[in-house]
């Protein structure tokens, strides 16, 4: 992390430096397109927003690793120590875990509900006993905590220009909209770990189960039923995008380019896969370098028009209140209005 950053954002202490410098590595490590959109977010934000991914990708990669050494035991203690982790930070403001440092610091700048972390806790730790969802209605459920609650965790960092509680139904539903975006790419590997998290009335709506699923990704060949299934899917994340869309204009300007940016990228998944022929099980679909450039770029057009807007008007003097225009009572006897005016 830049000492530019972590200077605008207030943070002087140097272990604490060390633990968002620790947070904003995992980030660029493990999250090339939130990283991303990250950077065009003000200087003195992308701390916090580094130290929120950073705790995700540590709880994330504790339960998904696919080190055949690194057993269900380990994942629970590993989830477990989190968990201890997480909460005395939470409580005390220290660690001496640097992910949990910066959580808890950035938690208390921002004032950010703790049970938005308890929610995506609950939700790692389903991860190692779920496999898979009947209904998406049961999907939704799980993802409140592995989804939803990272766009609301993100809003009060974000910032906006209207209650926070209007804008927070859709922050939480663009949370979901990347989040069901990375399960349409991820099918195979999911599958890998033992996880499907396309609902199975969905893929039994188009005669799918596991099984098939297991031949196809253990074969290499493709069947018309898992690319009807996963086309369906695929509309059904374009619909949560459109329930997160008019969230964007309800953010504060200057971190609008951010979201929208990460808003078109992930979206951009659903068009790789589309344009893949869906054939998930056999290959990761990826969004073209160009077109990652052209959005980025994009970005910081708009990143600098927002930021010219805003120092406009914190140039622009402000008006003196306009004097009341006098009533027939206020006016003396044989006194002309225009000189109360006057």
């Amino acid at each position: 992390m830049t000492d530019r950053e972590l200077a605008a954002a207030g943070i002087a202490d140097p272990a604490l430096r060390a633990a968002y410098d620790h947070c904003r590595t995992l980030n660029a490590r493990h999250g090339k397109t939130y990283f991303l959109a990250t950077r065009l977010l003000p200087v003195e934000r992308r701390p916090a927003v580094h130290a929120l991914y950073g705790f995700a990708r540590w709880a994330d990669d504790i339960v998904d690793s696919l080190d055949p050494a690194v057993g269900a035991g380990a994942r629970v203690e590993g989830l477990t120590a989190l968990q201890d982790a997480l909460e005395t930070g939470l409580r005390d403001g220290r660690s001496r875990e640097p992910v949990v440092m910066a959580l808890a610091d950035t938690a208390r700048r921002y004032g950010i509900e703790h049970a938005h972390f308890s929610d995506f806790m609950a939700a790692m730790r389903a991860d190692l006993t779920v496999t898979d969802y009947p209904t998406y209605a049961d999907l939704r459920g799980y993802m409140h905590g592995s989804a939803a609650v990272i766009g609301l965790q993100m809003l009060p960092v974000l910032g906006t220009v209207v209650p926070r509680e209007e804008a927070a139904p859709h922050a939480a539903a663009l949370g979901v909209a990347f989040q069901l975006s990375n399960f349409l790419r991820d099918v195979g590997e999911d599958l890998d770990r033992g996880r499907v998290y396309v609902p199975a009335d969905l893929l039994a709506g188009h005669g799918v189960d596991r099984e098939l699923l297991r031949w196809s990704r253990d074969t290499g060949r493709p069947d018309r039923r898992i690319t009807a299934a996963l086309r369906e899917f695929e509309a059904l994340t374009r619909g949560v995008y459109r329930e997160a869309a008019p969230g964007l204009a309800m953010l504060d300007p200057v971190s609008r380019p951010c979201i929208r940016t990460a808003f078109v990228l992930y979206g951009g998944i659903l068009d790789a896969v589309a344009r893949d022929g869906y054939a998930v099980l056999h290959r990761r679909a990826v969004v073209p370098r160009r077109h990652r450039a052209v959005v980025a770029a994009d970005g910081l057009t708009r990143v600098a028009a927002a930021r010219l807007r805003v120092r406009h008007q914190a140039r622009r003097p402000v008006p003196l209140p306009a004097r009341p225009l006098p009533t027939a009572a206020s006016v003396a006897p044989g006194r002309p209005v225009t000189e109360e005016v006057a």
